[in-house]
C-alpha cells in the first residue's frame, strides 16, 4: 500500500525517469475492479491525457500526485504503479495504462482498493482526503510538523479514548500513516497498538512523537519499507522489524517472538514484552 514513505520514493523517481515524456496512449478501466476509484468517467480519460507532456509529480501524505500539461492524475493507497521499458509487456490486469511516444509505458493495479483519479485543470478535485493531506503539514518536515503541532491533534475529547492504532492510522490526523508503517513507529517508541492515548504521560507522547518523525524519516531515506515495491519493481531499502515479514522472529530488542494479532479490522504486529 503507498505510504507516506512510498509516496515520497515514487515522486522522485517520476521526478528523474518520467518528467518530459509525451503520453501517446491511454487505457483506462481494462480490468474492471470493483474498488478501483476514478473521476467521472474513465473512457474520458484518453481524451484528457492523449498528447500532453508529464511536467513534476509530488507527493501529498499517501497520495502521488502527477502534473501534466493538460490534467492532474492522483493515485493511492493500493494502486501499484510499475514503469514498463519499450516492448515490456504489462500486467495481465491493470486499471490505467499510459503508453509514451518513446516506446515505454506506466502501468496501475488496484489491489484491494485505490484511486486512479484524473481531473482536467480547470476543475477543483472535490475529495476531502486529497484536501486534507495537501493542507496538513508532513512529519518529513519537522520545522512545521512540531511536537506542540503533533500534541494539538489530540486534544479533543473524541481523540483521548482512542487506542493508538485508531488515533494514528485513521481520520487523517497524519495523512499517509496507515496501518503499515505504524508498525515500526509503535514498536520504536515502546507503545502497544491498543493502548489508550489518555492513559500515556507527557513523556510517552514525547517518545510517540519523535518515533513517528524519525522512524518516517529513516522509511523515506532509505527507498521505503522492504514489504512495498517501487516504480521498477525493487523493494524499499527500510528493513521493517514489524511486519508479516518478521512474524514469529526474535524481537531485535528483547528475543521475544513477534506476534501477529487481528486488531481492528486487520493485521498488527508487536513484541509482547516490549509493548506491553
Amino acid at each position: 500500500m503507498i505510504e507516506l514513505p512510498e509516496a515520497q520514493v515514487l515522486a522522485a523517481q517520476f521526478q528523474t525517469t518520467l518528467v518530459g515524456k509525451t503520453i501517446h496512449a491511454v487505457v483506462a478501466a481494462s480490468s474492471p475492479h470493483k474498488f478501483a476509484w476514478y473521476h467521472g468517467d474513465p473512457a474520458a480519460y484518453p481524451a484528457r491525457l492523449v498528447g500532453s507532456l508529464i511536467q513534476s509529480a509530488e507527493a501529498h501524505g499517501g497520495m502521488l500526485q502527477v502534473n501534466i500539461s493538460r490534467a492532474r492524475l492522483l493515485f493511492s493507497e493500493g494502486v501499484n504503479l510499475r514503469l514498463l521499458a519499450p516492448g515490456q509487456p504489462p500486467p495481465p490486469k491493470h486499471q490505467l495504462l499510459l503508453h509514451f511516444s518513446d516506446g515505454g509505458a506506466l502501468s496501475a493495479s488496484v489491489q484491494m482498493y485505490g484511486g486512479l483519479l484524473c481531473w482536467g485543470l480547470e476543475e477543483e478535485l472535490d475529495n476531502p482526503y486529497y484536501q486534507v493531506a495537501c493542507q496538513k503539514p508532513s512529519p518529513l518536515n519537522p520545522a512545521l510538523f512540531t511536537e506542540a503541532y503533533f500534541l494539538s491533534l489530540f486534544t479533543s475529547e473524541a481523540a483521548q479514548p482512542l487506542n493508538l492504532k485508531a488515533a494514528l492510522a485513521t481520520g487523517q490526523r497524519v495523512p499517509g500513516l496507515g496501518n503499515g508503517v505504524l508498525q515500526d513507529i509503535l514498536w520504536k517508541a515502546r507503545l502497544s497498538p491498543k493502548r489508550r492515548l489518555n492513559t500515556l504521560s507527557a513523556a510517552q507522547m514525547r517518545t510517540l512523537y519523535h518515533a513517528l518523525v524519525s522512524v518516517l524519516a529513516e522509511m523515506t531515506r532509505l527507498g521505503g519499507r522492504d514489504t512495498e515495491k517501487d516504480l521498477f519493481g525493487n523493494p524499499g531499502g527500510y528493513l521493517t522489524v514489524m511486519s508479516a515479514k518478521n512474524n514469529g522472529a526474535p524481537c531485535p530488542a528483547c528475543g521475544t517472538p513477534i506476534t501477529r494479532e487481528a486488531f481492528m479490522g486487520g493485521s498488527v504486529y508487536t513484541c509482547p514484552s516490549c509493548q506491553r
